[in-house]
């Protein structure tokens, strides 16, 4: 039963599609996977073992009686993270006001999910309103990690990528705002993918107390969140998109027709004044020397003609804008007041200078911001007709310990912000709206997962995909945590 657990959802939509496996063993596999190992991991927090069951015996009924396949995913069970609204199910967003909550009806990327024929098991952990970079709220409590439970999986889809790491779930759909998907990803040893903005529904994902209104001209905003995928292989990264695609935007058509030997990849161990701990640089190092070995064309580059210092104030403000959207009028006017506050005594920090005024939601800085994004976003998609993609950290170093909300982290035995590391790594894109893509790399000196980023041209989702996987399998790909 738990060699189930750790086949790929593509892999077990094959078996249950050849008859070789019943939906119902998948199931009950993987039940039998979360009543051993989520006492210690705390990443599923609501359970739906009776509909799950009953669920997977119509697949099998309709798979018996005429061979009706009821899409890609036919009687594959997976996960969704608890913001995402799931019919009949407890929907809490970690935020104890809707720790009862009961959605009349699922997101859109649930019912597509859904439409596709897989199963919903149940909803994984998150910090309150999706906000934070530990998976801890006052409703479940924490989520640890698959690796070492003294450790975080990350936030906020934390709970999201410890399942899939341990063999509770095969998939599951995260979210990410500024690192959410990408950065447990990293942290748990598995694959994540933060789609081009707007390419994947992200309505009925409630991370916000009020209602979003966004002002006449501030739509760009709305592409910074993003739904998408983690799983433990890029064939199950590229499966998820193709069933959860908005079909109002771009084909998913792919551009890359090259051998593994021909690959360009541009990459890079460091990111302006983010700090890296040597872990994290040695491992990109690493892969860079073997994707060099094995012919393709690889060079050590600052990447895109940015100014980092400008464009995480940029994105830190865009990111401060539509936040303060999230809040009620009190908060919101009392972020106003920033607006009135002269530039010079602000935050000097990019990040926290951009947060100040972004928190301010002054219109004229709004129009400028825009136009920032427009150059940000050419500047990359320029780099990146020379390169098929761009390789960078996907954070300041591996998986920390638990500890107090707001608590510092330590990076090579300094402390530094866990917000701002978060921000700092991965921000830019969400701004700018291209798709990255999480893949595992190597390890830390203490046996921690460690990941990069791989950053694709926009719309460009398939092409990124192909293109991680070639440099995924020179690698070796994903790993079971020894306790699972």
């Amino acid at each position: 039963m738990n060699e189930l657990n750790f086949l790929t959802a593509s892999q077990l939509a094959q078996l249950i599609r050849e008859r070789k496996a019943s939906a119902v063993e998948v199931v009950d596999a993987h039940l039998k996977q979360i009543e051993q190992h989520n006492p210690a991991l705390n990443a599923i927090v609501t359970l739906d073992a009776e509909r799950a069951r009953q669920r997977a015996t119509e697949a099998d009924e309709a798979l018996a009686n005429g061979g009706e396949v009821w899409g890609p995913l036919h009687g594959v069970p997976i996960t969704i993270k608890d913001s995402f609204e799931t019919a009949g199910l407890r929907t809490t967003s970690g935020y104890p006001p809707w720790a009862d909550y009961v959605p009349q009806q699922d997101a859109p990327v649930v019912a597509m999910l859904k439409r596709a024929g897989a199963i919903v098991l149940g909803k994984t952990n998150l910090p309150p309103l999706a906000d934070g970079g530990q998976s801890i709220n006052p409703i479940f409590g924490g989520t640890n990690n698959p690796w070492n439970v003294a450790y975080t999986p990350g936030g906020s889809s934390g709970g999201d990528a410890a399942a899939v790491a341990a063999g509770l779930s095969p998939l599951d759909m995260g979210s990410d705002i500024s690192g959410s998907i990408r950065m447990p990803a990293h942290f748990c040893g598995i694959y994540g993918l933060k789609p081009t903005g707007g390419r994947i529904p992200i309505r009925g994902h409630r991370s916000s107390v009020r209602p979003l209104q966004i002002p006449s001209g501030w739509e760009a905003l709305l592409l910074m969140p993003c739904a998408g995928p983690l799983a433990r292989s890029i064939d199950d990264l590229r499966l998820a998109l193709i069933v959860t695609a908005d079909p109002n935007t771009p084909a998913l058509s792919s551009a890359l027709d090259r051998s593994t030997q021909s690959l360009r990849i541009a990459w890079s161990d460091e990111m302006g004044s983010l700090p890296i701990d040597t872990d994290t640089r040695t491992s990109i190092q690493t892969l860079a020397a073997t994707l060099a070995k094995s012919g393709c064309v690889v060079e050590r580059h600052a990447g895109p003609n940015l100014n980092y210092d400008e464009a995480w104030q940029s994105s830190g403000e865009a990111l401060a804008a539509i936040n303060t959207l999230f809040q009620p009028p009190f908060t919101q006017f009392a972020r106003r007041l920033l607006g009135l506050v002269p530039s010079a005594l602000l935050p000097r920090q990019p990040v926290m200078h951009g947060l100040a005024r972004g928190a301010a939601r002054r219109s004229s800085r709004m129009v400028t911001l825009f136009k920032q994004r427009d150059v940000l976003i050419q500047r990359v998609e320029t780099f990146l007709q020379e390169w098929d993609v761009w390789i960078a950290p996907a954070f300041s170093r591996p998986a920390f310990t638990h500890r107090p909300l707001r608590a510092p982290i330590e990076i090579e035995g300094r402390s530094f912000s866990l917000d701002l590391a978060e921000i700092m790594a991965n921000v830019i894109f969400n701004f700018t709206g291209h798709p990255v893509v999480v893949i595992p790399i190597g390890f830390s000196r203490d046996g921690l997962p460690i990941g990069v980023q791989i950053v694709g041209r926009r719309w460009g989702e398939m092409a990124l995909l192909d293109a991680a996987q070639q440099i995924d399998q020179a690698i070796g790909g994903y790993r079971r945590p020894p306790a699972y």
